[in-house]
Parts: structure tokens; sequence; C-alpha cells
């Protein structure tokens, strides 16, 4: 069987998936590797037989997406041009991580595909969800289009919902407190995070940043540039993580029992909602900037603590997913 599995580049999240999912998925066939976008810092240890600018949003420095950049970044001749020539009818299961080249090329030429994806399980009206018409709702759910959805998120809100994904690394660390805080929020800039983090005396921060280069230190934090081997050391000797509103940063403080604040990015839909679903779950979160500073002090005073042990269900969900759709 000639499976193709295709994620998007752009966050670690879909990489960090695929490198448990598609182990699993070699042991039903062959299996060829598509990515697109440019802007995640976990490496895919795969040969990757397709590769695509594709559509990808870009992190600003103030709270949320860069829409200049993310609008220089996209070149529609070639987007539509990868669409029509991507060969998706040579093979015999399609799996789509939020991936849109070839989402719609499956959907041009008529070919089934699963979306095993986070966003997938925006299907679902049981999913926490912002009340009222959202463009960045009508967006999610036409980016990457699929036949059949298999969706990932803190709850089994649906039944073709499952518990997120934790990597085999993060589920191996030794966890211990050494008192800093891990600080991951590439939609702000260093002079942001410092501003508001030498407000809280007594308190060390470690700061893993998109906009750095170089490693220094500045008041009472230390900033790294973005390096997945320090910031798991840093995420398993934390006090809490200080993170936005994405999926698997989250999930994975959850799963070690971190305390942890979110910070959702400004008019991101999807990160909006991640937020939401955590503040169900007790999870503090930071709407608005003129809370920011409150809330944080308030967090790092607090011994709030949610832990969730999310099953290792990875083999299974991939197995299944093969016998039903291929």
């Amino acid at each position: 069987m000639k499976i193709l599995y295709a994620l998007q580049g752009t966050g670690n999240g879909h990489v960090s998936r695929a490198r448990e999912i598609i182990p699993h998925l070699k042991k039903h066939g062959q299996v060829d590797v598509l990515i697109s976008g440019t802007q995640a810092e976990v490496g895919l240890e795969e040969d990757i037989k397709y590769r695509f600018n594709g559509l990808g949003f870009v992190f600003g420095s103030k709270g949320g997406v860069d829409f200049r950049e993310t609008s220089n970044r996209f070149h529609m001749k070639e987007f539509f041009s990868d669409v029509k020539n991507l060969p998706v009818k040579n093979y015999d299961l399609i799996i789509n991580d939020f991936e849109p080249v070839c989402a719609w090329s499956c959907k041009l030429h008529g070919k089934p595909s699963v979306g095993m994806s986070h966003q997938a399980a925006y299907y679902s009206v049981k999913t926490p969800q912002l009340s009222g018409f959202h463009w960045g709702k009508f967006i999610m759910n036409n980016y990457a289009p699929a036949k059949h959805n298999v969706g990932f998120h803190f709850e089994k809100y649906d039944d073709f919902i499952h518990t997120p994904v934790i990597r085999t690394e993060i589920r191996n660390l030794k966890t211990q407190k050494l008192g800093h805080y891990t600080v991951y929020l590439p939609a702000y800039s260093d002079d942001f995070i410092l501003s508001k983090v030498k407000e809280i005396p007594n308190s060390q921060w470690q700061i893993f940043s998109k906009h750095s280069a170089r490693h220094y230190r500045k008041f009472n934090a230390e900033v790294f540039p973005i390096n997945n081997e320090l910031f798991q050391r840093s995420l398993a000797d934390c006090e809490g993580l200080l993170t936005g509103g994405g999926f698997e940063g989250p999930a994975e403080a959850l799963f070690l029992g971190k305390k942890l604040l979110a910070v959702p990015m400004h008019h991101q839909y999807e990160q909006q909602c991640n937020a939401l679903g955590l503040e169900n779950m007790g999870v503090p979160v930071i709407w608005k900037e003129n809370e920011f500073d409150k809330k944080l002090k308030a967090w790092s005073e607090s011994d709030l603590r949610i832990t969730i042990n999310f099953p290792d269900e990875t083999e299974e969900i991939v197995k299944n997913t093969v016998e039903k759709y291929h």
C-alpha cells in the first residue's frame, strides 16, 4: 500500500505529531512525506518527498500574525501549480495534517483523504468555540478540506476526537522543579516579555525566542534562541509554562504536571478557541494585554496545577484509520 502523509510545517505541533504517527504508518505500507510551510523548529527525521511553500501564517512580534509578511510569502501561481500537479491518484491512502496543497489537490482530482489533525476537531459543534460568526472559523474549515476527519483535542469532545499525541521524548522526561518559569510566546518580542517578567521580583525566567539569534541575560531572565533540546530540559525542570494558545505546548505542560498560563494570539481563531477549551478546564488565560501584568503576577504566586495523563493511543488510532479508510 502506498501512503501519502502531508503536514503543515508552520508551527511545531504538526511536526511533533508527524514524528509519532509516521513510524506507525510505515507498518502498513510505503509512506511518502509532504510538507509545506517554513516556521517549525522541531525537526522531522524523515525523508521528504514533496516540499512546498504552501500557505501558512508568519508570527509577528506584537501578539498576533504578521499579515503583511504572510501575504509576501504566499505565491498564488506556484500554489495552484503545486495543487494541480501533485500526483495524489498514485496513492492508496492520503492522510493530511492541515496541509493545504495536498488537501486541495485531492479535492481537485476527486481523491478522498483523511484529515488527521488538531484542527479537524473543530468540525464538531461539541468542541469549545467562540460564539457568533468569525472569518477565522470559515478559513479554518476550508483551509485543508478532507472527506474524513480524525481530530485531536484536550478532551474527547466527540466520537472522532482523541486526546493529544504526546511525543515520546516528552513522555520519557524526568521532571523536577528548579524554580524557573519557561516562556514560549513566539508572537511577542523579547522586549515585551522582559518588561513583564522583570516586574515579578524573586522569580527567574527562561525565554525561548523566535526573535533572537543569540543567548543573553537581562533582568531576571535568560533568553535563548529556539532549541528543541534546551526547551525540553527547561520545561522538565520548570515551575510552569507561559505560552501561547497553541495545542501541543499546553498539552505537554498539562501532561508533565506543570503550571500553565496561556496567551492566545490576537485574531487567530484556532488559538482563541484552544484558550477557551483550556479556560473551561481551569487553566488561566490572558485574553487582553491590559490584564497581562495582573494575571501573570497572580499565576506566578499560585500553585494551581492541572495534570492530565493523556494515554498513548497513537498506534491504535493509526491502525484503525488505515483499516477504516484504506
